[in-house]
């Protein structure tokens, strides 16, 4: 090789760029002037350089294949995840829906069936809330004429709520089931043992008076018991949580904080038959009678 001076090297990079100038001017003139020489050109630098093209593809559409697997594997993993979280949630509620099909069941036995033979009952609104510190009531409006009376439960559409305590011409006073006072019979479906519920003035009454051996179990269901004939047998009440080992509470189905309309209805005499209209109720069916059995379908009605 023969050898080339600094100096020279210096003045060959300093004219690179002014003949690549020149070159750009000239091919844009011979473009200009020969266009299908230029495009030819072009095609044969294509066609030399294609199967450089292919060999680079390759591994770039590998490239680009593996990162798209990773972005889906990602995305699968999260919805994975996401289907777990909801298939638990499904398995929460299949539960759930297995318990209310066992109670539609037996609603559905006991539809149109109510305690005692001439029921009658009213829906009222509550107008004002009698509690208290040390005590737990409501008061409802009522049309003159009402013949409401003092003894009478009070439901909601769910379950037990209270009784009337007072009655006035155009008024009752309703005792809730967490007032301190309240003493209920009531009957614990899974154990099978019966208890008294009373209240202490909290949103949730306690359970007193069960048998040692056989506690509460949580989470089953509480129905009134007619021990002393005070209330119809299994209307629902709640359910049994504990708040500590010792001392079990029932949960009642419907807040009571939060009561704006009862039924109150008049248990009395032996003859069943169901009410066919809302609003007060006077039904009586001779050719039928019957042991008074409390069922949760009639509080389906209005």
């Amino acid at each position: 090789m023969i050898p080339i001076s600094i100096q020279i090297k210096q003045a060959l990079t300093k004219l690179i760029l002014p003949l690549l100038f020149i070159m750009a001017i000239l091919i844009m003139i011979i473009g200009q002037a020969k266009p299908k020489l230029i495009e030819d050109v072009r095609l044969k630098v294509v066609d030399f350089l294609l199967p450089v093209y292919v060999i680079v593809e390759k591994p770039c559409d590998m490239l680009n294949k593996f990162f798209q697997n990773f972005h889906d594997v990602r995305n699968i993993m999260k919805e994975n995840k996401k289907l777990k979280h909801e298939n638990k949630e499904l398995k929460g509620w299949y539960h759930v829906a297995l318990g209310l099909a066992e109670e539609n069941v037996e609603l559905k036995k006991q539809l149109h069936w109510i305690p005692d033979s001439r029921i009658t009952y009213i829906t009222a609104h509550i107008v004002a809330d009698g509690s208290g510190i040390y005590h737990k009531a409501v008061l409802v409006v009522l049309q003159s004429g009402h013949n409401v009376h003092v003894g009478e439960i009070a439901l909601s559409g769910f379950g037990l709520v209270g009784r009337v305590t007072e009655t006035g011409d155009r008024s009752a006073r309703i005792l809730l089931i967490n007032d301190p006072v309240s003493r209920v019979p009531v009957n614990l479906t899974n154990s099978h043992v019966q208890a008294i519920m009373a209240g202490d003035n909290t949103s949730y009454p306690k359970l007193i008076f069960y048998p040692e051996d056989k506690p509460p179990i949580e989470g089953e269901k509480v129905l009134t018991d007619n021990k002393g004939n005070a209330f119809p047998a299994e209307i629902p009440i709640g359910y049994v949580h504990y708040l500590d080992p010792r001392h079990p509470i029932v949960v009642p189905y419907t807040s009571l904080d939060r009561l704006r309309i009862v039924r109150i209805f008049n248990f009395k005499n032996n003859e069943i038959n169901p009410p066919d209209a809302p609003g007060r109720i006077n039904l009586t069916n001779k050719k039928t009678k019957t042991k008074p059995v409390a069922s949760p379908a009639l509080l389906g009605h209005n």
